[in-house]
């Protein structure tokens, strides 16, 4: 199952960008420093009075958004720099705690030099992940009360990625940068795995008492941004990586589709969908979409 939705995400990659390379842009950005950035707030929220009779319980959710990108250029070498900032919080009226319904922080960075004018570079990449808020796992007591029982917090896990490869760069907005020789490192507080019945591997691959975990294999990352409509903007980002250490036939996969509408200058709609595979976490596909109308700037 895991390498059919391999295979079927990369090739909905593929052709969707061959179906939109008549839109992009091909345009050389000149030499020097370049930044650009957004910020995005979306807002959803109900509200019932109590002679409601069609069922329905009030909320309130928010979800901040923040892009931010320094890039350099000098004839043919090109350094490219990413912060992604995303956290999203809901609160059900009848429920005790508000709830996450997003938290991702990350950095990339990418420096190639071009061979010949060909569009493929020598690449450099590095990449960190992490949370910026601790999460939970709810349960209920006996007595019918909410347990919050901590999961995870800010750099529990954390993950950090490097490593030279090839990248081939049509544009800024349709990029595959493929490194064979990955160093991938995994960090965790060791109070997560210094429990009594801890088991090796058992939070995010982390042996007992041990706060790193570290890989080497192989990466494969794709950007791809187009223009679906007028004013609405898909942007697309799908990376895999394969562990030549541990279990080399299971692909981590980890892809986000941010989808842009704008009303005005200042207001927009967004939809985020968020797709990932990593065994040390969780054998099975973890989603997760967010949808709401908002306030938008760009700076």
């Amino acid at each position: 199952m895991g390498r059919f939705l391999l295979v079927a995400l990369s090739f909905v990659i593929t052709v969707t960008v061959q179906a939109q390379q008549e839109m992009q842009k091909d345009s050389v950005p000149p030499n020097g420093w370049d930044t650009e950035g957004n910020i995005q707030l979306l807002f959803n929220q109900s509200a019932f009075n109590a002679e409601w009779t069609g069922g329905g319980t009030s909320s309130i959710a928010g979800n901040l958004t923040v892009n931010y990108e320094v890039n350099y250029r000098k004839d043919n070498f090109t350094w490219r720099n990413t912060i992604l900032g995303n956290y999203g919080l809901t609160k059900v009226k009848t429920d005790e705690f508000p709830r996450k319904t997003s938290d991702r922080l990350d950095l990339n960075s990418i420096a190639g030099l071009e061979i010949q004018e060909s569009g493929f570079y020598y690449s450099f990449f590095l990449n960190f992940r992490t949370q910026f808020d601790k999460g939970y796992r709810f349960s209920e007591s006996p007595e019918g009360e909410t347990i919050r029982t901590e999961t995870t917090h800010f750099l529990s896990p954390a993950y950090l990625q490097a490593g030279p490869g090839i990248m081939y760069k049509k544009n800024e907005n349709f990029v595959i940068n493929f490194a064979p020789a990955t160093s991938r490192f995994i960090f965790v507080d060791d109070r997560f795995t210094t429990g009594p019945n801890y088991q090796d591997g058992q939070y995010f691959g982390v042996d007992r008492g041990k706060t790193m975990r570290f890989e080497f294999g192989s990466s494969l990352n794709i950007l791809a941004n187009f223009e679906l409509l007028e004013n609405v903007i898909m942007n697309n980002s799908i990376n895999f990586y394969q562990n030549y250490l541990d279990k080399p036939g299971n692909i981590d996969i980890d892809y986000l589709m941010d989808l842009e509408m704008d009303i005005n200058e200042y207001l927009s709609a967004n939809l985020l969908f968020q797709a990932i595979y990593d065994d040390n976490a969780v054998a099975a596909f973890q989603i997760r979409e967010v949808f709401g109308v908002g306030i938008n700037y760009g700076f």
